[in-house]
């Protein structure tokens, strides 16, 4: 039997204008619920999660509280806590929220808030590979031929073979986690995802095999596609 814990670390403070839409895109419907209550909803019913943390904006936590988290019913939410001025902000502030509630070696899954399609799976495997390793990372191989480029000259084409489009959900034991936002923290530094924080202090962080279906819901046109997968994996369920 396990000795850790198993918390979920939900960042769902965005303000998604490149959605277009006149509420937050966290709250917008997927197949009938807000993306962001499909996503807790899968850690949810995960029996591996202990806990779950939500980060919203301060001026959403009522909504959420009453139209997500209480009209779904959800039971692990340990705390909704306000969102910070850049995502890494609002992560750091989840952090400093369970900090007292956990032990250093508990795994903490960060996940985007609007990214609902993640799997049992991937859960098992991630948390599998944050005990083994300093992080785990959830990545795709890259299908497309990548072009780097300046003032719209190409200056090199890097092998395909090395090239990873990472995903959520990344975790890690917490007391590497936190001691990676804590020096980011204090000399400034703001990384593209919580990976390169503890990759920054010489962390090594495993790649796990993601899943082409588990997008982060940006554009209308994630939209889209999100519903169509969310059917598919609905009819994969039933048929199992």
């Amino acid at each position: 039997m396990a000795t850790f814990k198993s918390i979920a670390l939900i960042p769902a403070a965005g303000m998604g204008k490149r959605m277009g839409a006149s509420i937050n895109k966290q709250y917008l419907h997927l197949n009938g619920l807000p993306i962001v209550a499909r996503t807790i909803s899968v850690f949810e019913a995960s029996p591996l999660i202990d806990s779950i943390y939500l980060v919203i904006p301060a001026d959403e936590i009522p909504y959420c509280r009453e139209h997500v988290v209480e009209a779904c019913g959800f039971l692990k939410i340990a705390a909704i806590i306000p969102g910070g001025k850049e995502r890494q902000n609002s992560v750091m502030n989840g952090l400093r929220a369970m900090r007292e509630q956990i032990s250093d070696d508990d795994v903490v899954l960060i996940h985007d808030g609007v990214r609902p399609l993640i799997t049992e799976s991937l859960l098992i495997n991630s948390i599998n590979s944050a005990r083994l390793y300093d992080g785990a990372l959830a990545a795709v191989p890259v299908k497309d031929t990548i072009k780097i480029a300046s003032n719209g000259i190409v200056s090199d084409t890097p092998p395909r073979e090395s090239l990873w489009q990472a995903q959520t959900p990344q975790s890690f034991r917490f007391d590497k986690i936190f001691t990676a936002h804590l020096s980011a923290e204090s000399e400034g530094f703001i990384g593209t995802d919580d990976a390169s924080l503890v990759e920054r202090i010489g962390g090594e962080v495993h790649i796990i095999t993601g899943d082409y279906r588990n997008i982060k819901i940006t554009t209308p046109e994630d939209l889209v596609l999100a519903e169509a997968f969310l059917t598919v994996m609905e009819r994969e369920r039933k048929q199992c």
